[in-house]
C-alpha cells in the first residue's frame, strides 16, 4: 500500500516507517525538513504541494507542536493548536481535491481527551472530556479530522498515552536521573500514568490498518495502566536505583504552571477497550516488562 504520514519523522513516525517499510509498502512523509528524510522514502514539505492526481490508501496524522517541551504561555498554547488544527485541516482539504480518496485516515489525538478531573474510574472510548487546555485541544483536533468522514473515508481517532520506547518520549528525559537515583514520584504520585510500549502502539496503528471494521476513537494505551508512583518504583526496579526523592506538587506548578498541572500531577485510568474487542494482543501488557524490554535490550 501507499501511506502519506505527517509527523513521519518524529519519535513515533520514525519507528512507523521502519515498520512498513519492512513490509515493502511505501512511503511519502510530510516533513518541514523534507532534505532529512534518506533512503526509499518520499517527502514533501507543504500539503498544498500535493497534486490532486496523487493517491494514497492510507493516510497517518501524527505532527503537532510537542505539549510538554515549554511552559503553557498564550502564545504557546496557540501554537500548540495550530500546529495540529493547520495540518488537520490541510489533509481534510487535500482530501476533497483529491481524485482517489484514501480508504483511511488515521489522525493523532491523546488520552488528554479525557480531561483532568479526578477519577479511579476505567476510561474507555466512550468516556467524555472537560474544559481543560489539553482536553479541548484534542476535542478540537479529533473534530477536525472527522470531517474526512464524510466524504467516505474511514476515520479513526488515535488516543496516544505515554509511549515508552528507545530513542525518544518520556524515557529519553527520564532514565538517566533514576540511573542515578535522583527518580522519585511527582506529587501524591496517585494520578494515573496510561502507557504502551511504542512496539505496541505501532501494532495498534497497524491493526487498524488492516481491520475496516475499526472506526473512530481508539485508546493507545496498554491495558494496565499503572500510577505514577507504581510507575516509578518499575523504573528504580529496572535501573536498579532507589526512587526516594519525590517532586512536590506545588513545585510542579511553580516551575510549570498550568502545563505541570494537567500532564504532570493529573491523568486518568485510560484503557484500550476498543482495541481489546476487536482482538489485538498486546506484546507488553504490563509496564515492568515494557521498561525491562526498552532500558535492557
Amino acid at each position: 500500500m501507499r501511506f502519506l504520514i505527517t509527523g513521519g519523522t518524529g519519535f513515533i513516525g520514525s519507528a512507523l516507517s521502519e515498520h512498513l517499510l519492512r513490509d515493502d509498502h511505501s512511503i511519502m512523509i510530510q516533513t518541514r525538513h523534507p532534505d532529512s528524510v534518506t533512503g526509499n522514502i518520499e517527502s514533501i514539505e507543504c500539503l498544498e504541494d500535493l497534486s490532486s492526481s496523487e493517491a494514497f490508501d492510507v493516510v497517518i496524522n501524527l505532527t503537532g507542536e510537542p505539549i510538554a517541551n515549554k511552559r503553557w504561555s498564550e502564545s504557546q498554547k496557540q501554537k500548540i493548536i495550530n500546529s495540529r488544527l493547520g495540518v488537520t485541516e490541510g489533509l481534510v482539504e487535500f482530501f476533497k481535491r483529491a481524485e482517489q480518496k484514501p480508504e483511511l485516515f488515521i489522525s493523532g489525538s491523546a488520552i488528554g481527551f479525557y480531561g483532568i478531573e479526578p477519577s479511579s474510574e476505567n476510561m474507555d472510548e466512550k468516556a467524555t472530556g472537560d474544559s481543560s487546555f489539553s482536553s479541548q485541544l484534542c476535542q478540537q483536533w479529533e473534530a477536525a479530522a472527522l470531517q474526512a468522514a464524510p466524504l467516505g473515508i474511514r476515520t479513526c481517532l488515535l488516543r496516544t498515552g505515554i509511549v515508552l520506547g528507545q530513542g525518544g518520549g518520556v524515557l529519553e528525559k527520564m532514565t538517566l536521573p533514576f540511573k542515578l537515583g535522583l527518580g522519585g514520584k511527582i506529587g501524591s504520585g496517585h494520578q494515573w500514568m496510561p502507557w504502551i510500549h511504542l512496539d505496541d502502539l505501532i501494532g495498534v496503528i497497524d491493526y487498524c490498518v488492516h481491520h475496516p471494521d475499526i472506526t473512530g476513537p481508539i485508546n493507545g494505551t496498554a491495558p494496565n495502566p499503572v500510577t505514577n508512583a507504581e510507575f516509578t518504583k518499575a523504573l528504580g526496579s529496572v535501573v536498579k536505583r532507589p526512587t526516594i526523592l519525590p517532586m512536590p506538587g506545588f513545585v510542579v506548578k511553580l516551575l510549570m504552571g498550568q502545563m505541570g498541572e494537567e500532564l504532570l500531577l493529573a491523568g486518568k485510568k485510560v484503557i484500550p477497550l476498543k482495541a481489546q474487542q476487536a482482538g489485538f494482543q498486546f506484546k507488553y501488557e504490563y509496564v515492568d516488562d515494557a521498561l525491562s524490554d526498552i532500558i535492557n535490550s
